[in-house]
C-alpha cells in the first residue's frame, strides 16, 4: 500500500431539524392545542483512531465527509429524527489541524479516542414548546440550525521511542533489519529508503522498545532539498535521536561533515530536536582497517560534536548492537 502521510479533507455536521407547527384535530376535537414536534439535533463528525491503518491514502479519493441532518419535527408533538453522527477513521498518530485558522484541533494517540471535530446543528423547536399562560395558540416555530464546516489536515506522525537519522547510506536500514523484524528495503546507494519504516525491538519477553527510520538527511534537507525534510515530523514524537555515522563512506567523504549536516539540518527545521538526548552511533567499523582507527575517528568526532558516549557498530556484521540497544532500553526506562 502506498504510504501517504498527508491528506486534506472537507468535513460538514449535520443541520438540524425544523421545529413543527401543527394543531391537534381529531373527530370531535376541532380546536386543540399546539401539538408540533420538535426537530431532530444534527449529526456530529468525529475523527477516531483506527490500530489497522497505516496511511492517510484513503482520504485521497474520498475528500468530502458529511453527516445526515436531523429530521424536521412532526404534528402529535413527534421529535424529528437525530441525524446520524459520522465516524472518520485515522491512523494512530494523527494530527488534525484547522486549514482556516491554523490551529491543532486536537492528536490522536490512543487506540480507543474520539475528538469531536465538527459540531452537529441544533434542533429547531415545534409551536408546542412556545405554548405559555399568554399564548396558548402559538402560530410559529424556530429552524433548526446549519452544522459546522471545517477544512481539516492530516498528519500522520509516527509513535516511536528512538528516531534514527544520517546520512544517504549510512547503514540505517540495514541497522533497524537487524534489530527488529522489519524489512525495510537495502541497497548500496543512497535514498534506498523512500518512505518512514517502523520497527519494535525486542531485548526479551518483556521489554521492547520502538524505532523509526526516516530516509537518509543532505545539505538543504530542511529548506525542501532531498527527501528527509517531507518526513522529519514523524521524529517529533521521538523521545531519543540516534544518529548514525558512516565512519568510512564508500565516496569518500568526511564522516564530521556528514555528521554536522545532519545536525544543522534539524536544528534548522526545529529547535526541538537539539534538546533531545542523542545517541552517536559509528556505523560499518568493519571497513576500518584497524580497530584502533575506528576507536581514533569515533573520538574525534564526539569531541567535535561535545558527545561523551558514543558507541562503535557494524550492523552488517552483528557487531557492538546488543550493548547499544540495552542501553536505548534503560535509557528509555529512566525517561519514564
Amino acid at each position: 500500500m502506498k504510504f501517504v502521510d498527508e491528506a486534506t479533507i472537507y468535513v460538514i455536521a449535520g443541520n438540524g431539524g425544523d421545529g413543527c407547527v401543527s394543531f391537534h384535530r381529531e373527530k370531535y376535537i376541532l380546536k386543540g392545542g399546539p401539538d408540533g414536534g420538535n426537530g431532530g439535533q444534527g449529526g456530529n463528525v468525529y475523527i477516531i483512531a483506527d490500530g489497522n491503518m497505516n496511511t492517510l491514502i484513503d482520504f485521497r479519493l474520498k475528500r468530502s465527509l458529511s453527516a445526515d441532518h436531523g429530521e424536521s419535527g412532526q404534528k402529535r408533538n413527534r421529535t424529528g429524527k437525530t441525524g446520524k453522527d459520522i465516524l472518520v477513521k485515522v491512523p494512530i498518530g494523527t494530527r488534525i489541524t484547522d486549514l482556516n485558522t491554523n490551529e491543532i484541533i486536537g492528536e490522536i494517540l490512543h487506540p480507543t479516542q474520539q475528538i469531536l471535530v465538527a459540531k452537529g446543528g441544533s434542533n429547531g423547536w415545534g409551536n408546542m414548546h412556545f405554548k405559555s399562560s399568554r399564548n396558548r395558540t402559538p402560530r410559529f416555530r424556530s429552524l433548526g440550525k446549519k452544522g459546522e464546516q471545517r477544512f481539516l489536515k492530516l498528519e500522520m506522525m509516527l509513535l516511536a521511542d528512538v528516531g534514527m537519522v544520517g546520512c544517504p547510506n549510512a547503514g540505517k536500514s540495514t541497522f533497524l533489519s537487524v534489530v527488529s523484524t522489519a524489512k525495510p528495503k537495502i541497497a548500496n546507494y543512497p535514498f534506498t529508503t523512500l518512505v518512514p519504516s517502523i520497527g519494535v525491538v525486542k531485548i526479551d519477553k518483556n521489554c521492547r522498545f520502538v524505532i523509526a527510520d526516516i530516509p537518509g538527511l543532505i545539505k538543504g534537507a530542511s529548506q525542501g532539498i532531498g527527501l528527509g525534510v517531507n518526513f522529519l515530523k514523524h521524529l517529533e514524537r521521538c523521545r531519543i535521536l540516534l544518529h548514525l555515522i558512516d565512519i568510512a563512506p564508500i565516496d569518500g567523504s568526511d564522516p564530521l561533515k556528514n555528521a554536522l549536516t545532519v545536525i544543522n539540518e534539524l536544528q534548522n527545521y526545529s529547535r526541538k530536536f537539539s534538546q533531545l538526548p542523542c545517541f552517536l552511533v559509528f556505523n560499518k567499523i568493519d571497513l576500518c582497517n584497524t580497530s584502533q582507527e575506528a576507536q581514533e575517528i569515533a573520538k574525534k568526532i564526539s569531541l567535535r560534536l561535545k558527545i561523551s558516549k558514543y558507541y562503535l557498530v557494524s550492523a552488517k556484521n552483528n557487531i557492538g548492537i546488543l550493548p547499544l540497544c540495552r542501553d536505548l532500553l534503560l535509557f528509555i526506562k529512566n525517561l519514564n
